[in-house]
């Protein structure tokens, strides 16, 4: 039973996640792909800890490697992967070619800087071309095909510019000649900001989440959370939003975190009560929400630190309220429907005893407490993310079942790098698409536009940032559209409209998460629901509503930064916290439909706005939200309930 259930999410994992549609059967090229594999690993954890190489040497290595690796591993055409026994010639030439074009950075590397100046040679030229190409195709096969088409569409855009009829997007235009070295060997381009992060940085916590998984601690995150929420109301959907958070912390796939988690899950949840599609919504939403959670976040957290100038642990810290408000938004909404329901916790003796489990197993949680101690006190994350894979790897030799064997090591030192490559295109391509930006001008032509669509008002700003945000996500991975999006659009909110910049960047960062659980383009939600068998959209619309607080808090945090640490007073955050978790227990109970009793509209719409004025760091707000708040309480505790009002309440 455990094996087809095993089956079905490697099933549902190759369908909604692209980067796991890779060649599983490769004969002997399979000895290249893991030496390529282990060769990177090793390469990052030794610059991690004897230091990084200059930006263009350490990207070009980071970046070339992956390209071979994404060739040999991931077919040209998506089906191709179950049926192809060994890899075709051609990507055995693209494989190398991509190897030999990236790397000729470092063979060249002196005389390409000259370059800068003298001018590009006619070889130069012929290679970024092809470099460029290769790394769209290579995005195409790990990602998908619409970040593709929009880097694509910027490139043209570059070169066609000055065709565009007098608008405020026309610009004179460049020739290949020029705009494809500019991309290829500048460092706004493809070895730009994002490579160079990832490089650095991304690149490791990636692996010390493999070591994780590898290592069995990630199933003792998954047992933790069972036995501090399994015997409450709705346990099971609960363990889910815990295990969800505490999976997230070490994982940036919303999609991936959802399968690995859910088929644990999502099953307990169905066997208590909930519904299929309700049971797959909790799931990927908690999951989504895991990109959001400190310490690591996703991928893009580590972009924003090196785009705002500040250290790791600032970004950490501002983004831990609203992730916090998050997950208990979900939470509460599990709490209120398995009231509704009638669905009552798991008996004592089906859960693990927290305390047997921390005297086994408390010492598994030492990685994740070193890392959050090593970036709190102002180390570099690339020390963090180093002393974190290290500390795994001690703990896992504490117990046996634990502890890796040499060809176990070497799977993990492959996986790493496995992990990283659709991050590694995906930064690469977001890279030219900010290189087009500015090189054209583009962003600040942006930035005219959406000022001239709100009229100078910032809520309308802010909606068209958010639309903006969804619809990228649709198509681009979460790092990639908040390359775009704080390329383009940040720099409007905050020139314009005088914003605090850390606040912009969380908003932008917000919104390009939460596309994977919005309907229509919504993988997370439809992963979920494969396990759950449950109906695609109606389980993405759940997921929205559980996730209603990523969909508030960051107007919340814009309007009134505190909840993101700027200008804030210990007294004042204390409050605001305190405040925005009751908010959110009123604006679940109005997303739901029950709150003491099952809610008429008026009372969900009632509880709804009484919890945003909570949420809305005010006091005068507050305490008219907490009058509102109780008053339904009360109202509803002396209402006893009919079938009438049964047969009214609007189900999710």
């Amino acid at each position: 039973m455990k094996e087809k259930e095993h089956l079905d999410a490697q099933e549902i994992l190759e369908k909604y996640d692209r980067e796991n549609q890779f060649r599983t059967s490769i004969g002997k090229w399979a000895w290249v792909v893991t030496l390529l594999g282990v060769s990177l690993t090793v390469f990052h954890l030794y610059t991690g800890y004897f230091g990084t190489l200059p930006s263009q040497k350490q990207g070009a290595i980071h970046l070339g490697t992956a390209l071979g690796i994404i060739f040999l591993l991931f077919p040209a055409k998506k089906g191709w992967y179950k049926i192809q026994k060994k890899v075709p010639w051609y990507d055995i030439v693209l494989a190398f070619t991509a190897m030999y074009v990236t790397y000729h950075k470092i063979f060249f590397f002196d005389s390409i800087l000259k370059s800068r100046i003298t001018g590009y040679s006619t070889i130069d030229i012929i290679i970024s071309i092809v470099g460029i190409l290769l790394v769209l195709e290579a995005t195409r096969r790990t990602v998908g095909v619409p970040i593709v088409v929009v880097a694509s569409i910027t490139i043209v855009y570059a070169i066609f510019g000055k065709h565009i009829p007098t608008t405020i997007l026309s610009h004179p235009g460049f020739s290949v000649d020029r705009i494809a070295p500019n991309l290829w060997y500048q460092e706004s381009g493809v070895f730009g900001t994002p490579v160079q992060i990832s490089a650095k940085f991304i690149f490791l916590f990636l692996f010390f989440g493999v070591m994780l998984v590898h290592t069995k601690i990630g199933q003792f995150f998954n047992d933790l959370a069972f036995s501090l929420t399994g015997r409450f109301t709705g346990g099971t959907a609960k363990t889910a939003v815990v295990a969800s958070a505490l999976q997230g912390m070490v994982s940036g796939s919303s999609v991936g975190n959802t399968v690995a988690s859910g088929s644990f899950t999502i099953p307990m949840m169905k066997k208590s009560g909930f519904r299929p599609e309700f049971a797959g919504a909790t799931e990927a939403s908690a999951s989504t929400g895991g990109q959001i959670m400190p310490p690591i976040m996703g991928a893009a957290a580590f972009i924003m630190m090196e785009y705002l100038g500040v250290p790791y642990s600032t970004i950490m810290l501002a983004a831990a309220i609203p992730a916090v408000l998050y997950f208990t938004g979900i939470f509460i909404g599990t709490h209120y429907e398995a009231k509704r329901l009638g669905i009552f916790g798991l008996p004592k003796a089906q859960l693990p005893v927290f305390k047997d489990l921390m005297l086994k197993n408390g010492f598994m949680l030492l990685p994740v407490v070193i890392m959050i101690g090593t970036i709190l006190s102002g180390f570099t994350p690339q020390r963090a993310a180093l002393l974190g894979i290290v500390s795994v790897f001690i703990v896992s030799l504490v117990r046996k079942d634990t502890r890796l064997s040499l060809r176990q090591l070497i799977d993990v030192l492959e996986q790493g790098a496995r992990v990283a490559l659709p991050v590694i295109a995906a930064v690469a391509t977001a890279g030219i698409i900010a290189g087009v930006v500015s090189i054209t001008g583009l962003g600040a032509k942006f930035a005219s536009g959406i000022i001239a669509l709100s009229g100078g008002y910032l809520i309308l700003a802010l909606i068209f940032t958010m639309i903006a945000c969804l619809i990228l996500g649709m198509g681009l991975p979460t790092t990639a559209n908040y390359v775009v999006t704080a390329t383009v659009a940040a720099p409007a909110l905050i020139n314009e409209f005088g914003l605090a910049p850390i606040a912009v960047h969380m908003f932008v960062f917000y919104f390009g998460i939460v596309a994977d659980i919005t309907p229509p383009v919504c993988l997370a939600a439809y992963a979920g629901a494969g396990i759950a068998r449950a109906n695609p959209f109606k389980t993405g619309v759940i997921a929205v509503k559980l996730a209603i607080a990523a969909f508030i808090v960051p107007y919340i945090f814009i309007y009134n930064p505190i909840l993101v640490l700027v200008d804030v007073t210990p007294l004042a955050l204390i409050f605001a916290i305190v405040t925005s978790l009751i908010g959110m227990a009123g604006v679940s109970s109005a997303v739901v439909g029950f709150y003491a009793r099952n809610s008429f509209m008026w009372e969900r719409i009632a509880l709804f706005a009484g919890g945003l004025m909570m949420i809305f760091p005010e006091t005068i707000s507050d305490f008219v939200g907490a009058a509102i708040l109780v008053g339904i309480w009360f109202i509803q505790k002396q209402r006893k309930e009919d079938s009438g009002h049964m047969n009214t309440q609007v189900t999710m």
